[in-house]
């Protein structure tokens, strides 16, 4: 049986984000916001950060502006995209990450996935690369999978639980 180029990418998806999410799982607050390695990050952040990619990766796949000027504080902002705040729990992070992951999977049901648009200027793109959509959906499942594998190792590091094996 084959399926359809959308059911290819949802699957995809869906996968590293049941791996991502399985590193936070019975994780407290407090484990969720440990450093367990020389990194900064945490298990917590990573799927906060990964929320926050993937929720910018919408809108630029639906056309809209997605450029910042990279001041102080935008990039404020997205340091503190890599952890948690006073206030933020586990639980608010995971809900949040649910509710945009639910808009990915609409948009990669209906977008057409031959669309492209260019990316905004940033220091590290040169002006005129353009993206399809398409190439925009595995753009966030890579992201998922990279940072799946970053939570994997902070949350062994925390009790020794594994996402595989």
């Amino acid at each position: 049986m084959t399926t359809n180029e959308r059911d290819d990418i949802l699957d995809f998806l869906g996968k590293h984000r049941y791996f991502l999410r399985h590193t936070a799982q019975g994780l407290t607050d407090e484990q969720a916001s440990t450093r367990s390695t020389i990194s900064e990050l945490t298990v917590g952040g990573l799927i906060k950060h990964v929320t926050a990619v993937e929720k910018n990766w919408q809108d630029f796949a639906q056309g809209k502006d997605t450029s910042k000027e990279f001041t102080p504080e935008v990039i404020a902002e997205w340091t503190d995209n890599f952890r948690l705040l006073d206030g933020e729990t586990l639980a608010d992070v995971l809900a949040a990450y649910e509710k945009v992951a639910a808009t990915t999977d609409d948009l990669v049901r209906t977008l057409d996935l031959n669309a492209s648009y260019e990316l905004p200027s940033a220091p590290w793109q040169p002006p005129g690369v353009f993206w399809s959509v398409r190439r925009v959906f595995l753009h966030i499942t890579a992201e998922t999978a990279q940072h799946a594998g970053h939570a994997d190792i902070i949350r062994e590091a925390i009790d020794g639980q594994k996402s595989m094996g």
